[in-house]
Order: C-alpha cells, then structure tokens, then sequence
C-alpha cells in the first residue's frame, strides 16, 4: 500500500518508522528541515509531489489547529478515488461535517498516548479508540496496526469518543491547571509535589490550541461542575474538621480507584 503521513512531528514520524517496512510510504510537510530525519520514506516539501506518488491512503499527523486545513491542502492532489483518508487527532471537532462532504473513504482514531508522556517504543499499557463511522477496510488497516502494537482498542461513535475525552482528558487536564495556578516554588518538595510539578510542566508544554479545544469540548463543563463540587465538599469538611466526614469522603475516592 502506498501511504502518505502529512505532517512530520513526532507523530507522524512514529507512524512512518511504524510503515515503512511494509509499505511504501511518502512524508510531507512544508518545512523541509523536519524531513532530515526520516528514513526509508519518500520526503514530499510540496502537495505537488503527492500527484505522482498518487497514494491508497493518507494519514493525517499534523497538528491538531491545521488537521482540517491540511486536509483540504491535499484533497486536490488525491486522483484515486479509493484512496482512504484519516486522522489520528485527538480533537475531532469539525471532522464529522467534513468527512461526510469530502467524497472520499475515511477512518478516524485516537491514539491515547502521545510523546509527552508515553514512551513510544513501550506500548503495551496504552489504549486507541477507532470511531465507528469510518470505511470498513481502513479500520481493519488500523486494528491490525493497533493490535500489532499491543493497543487495548475501543470502537466508538463521534459523540461517543467526545463524552469520553471530557472525562478522561478534560478532568487531568483541569485538575492539573488548577493545581499549577496555585503553585509555588518549593525548595524541598516531597515527592507527590515533585510528581504533579512534573506532570504539570508536561501538560503546559503542549500546543495552547490543543489544550483550549479539548478543554472546549461540549461535555467538559458538566465534568467540571462536578469537580468544582467535589472540592467544595472536601473544602467544608475541612474548614469543619469533621473526622467522620473525610473517613467517608477518603472511603469514597478510593472506591473509584479500584
């Protein structure tokens, strides 16, 4: 199968080291310098190049502000009507409305890691979500990858993958913005301070619009209310000292640990 990855970040360099071996596989993206390090690929710099490399399928890896627009830029190069195409973005805001008028086949899926956090060579302990609306044959292309790869895969809708990204991103995401709005530098943290410092500066080196549009999602405010009222439970019990209160309180989060 012939394949193009557009965008040549971390991502997308993960999934052209992943393919190439068993695929012939092209990379574009506009800055040519980040096409030095990518290997038994083609390097693509301009859309024109895709006319002959004429691909079955195109992985979208540019980032999440551009997915969209990048996906317009190629559409005119794309001469194989069968050629699938799709996206591993984490935001799938407005990508419904456009793959139901683009005319071609497509596959839509999460990756649930990414370089901040995962180690990319040690996938075994993460997840991937494959939406189910796209074209039979590109997500079995991708279940065979994801499986290949060791992913714990879960088939979801569109809505179904935004209600569960409001609460497995949205809610870390909050609690650890509101964690480092508060924070002070500390001279000799312990070790729980050190473990959220980290994870703080993890999630704030990532790009401000992918942050704003995860936080945007329609179901993150009804993840927040609850947030906000677990912490003004945990707030009263405190200011009241009531023992009995925060056994039940402590009783209750570790039952939503198991």
């Amino acid at each position: 199968m012939k394949i193009l990855i557009m965008g040549a970040g971390k991502m997308g360099s993960f999934f052209s080291d992943l393919l190439s071996f068993d695929h012939r596989v092209a990379m574009y993206d506009p800055d040519a310098k980040k096409l030095r390090f990518t290997y038994n690929v083609e390097r693509f710099s301009t859309l024109d190049e895709v006319d002959d490399f004429n691909p079955d399928m195109v992985i979208n890896a540019a980032t999440v502000k551009y997915t969209i627009e990048a996906f317009h830029a190629v559409l005119p190069h794309l001469h194989n009507p069968q050629c699938i195409i799709s996206d591993i973005a984490s935001v799938k805001t407005g990508l419904p409305e456009f793959y139901a008028s683009c005319g071609f086949p497509f596959v839509s899926t999460h990756p649930m890691f990414g370089p901040t956090f995962a180690s990319l060579s040690n996938l075994a302990n993460e997840n991937a979500i494959i939406i189910t609306e796209g074209c039979k044959t590109g997500k079995d292309f991708f279940e065979q990858l994801y499986n290949r790869l060791g992913l714990h895969i879960e088939h979801y809708s569109f809505e179904e993958h935004d209600l569960t990204i409001a609460y497995s991103l949205s809610i870390p995401f909050a609690a650890t913005l509101a964690f480092a709005s508060v924070m002070k530098h500390q001279d000799a943290p312990g070790t729980t301070f050190k473990r959220h410092h980290q994870i703080a500066r993890g999630l704030m080196s990532e790009d401000d619009y992918l942050l704003s549009e995860i936080l945007f999602n329609p179901h993150t405010a009804q993840q927040l209310t609850q947030i906000c009222n677990s912490l003004e439970q945990l707030k009263q019990i405190v200011e009241e000292r009531d023992s009995n209160a925060m056994k039940a309180y402590l009783e209750s989060v570790r039952s939503n640990l198991k």
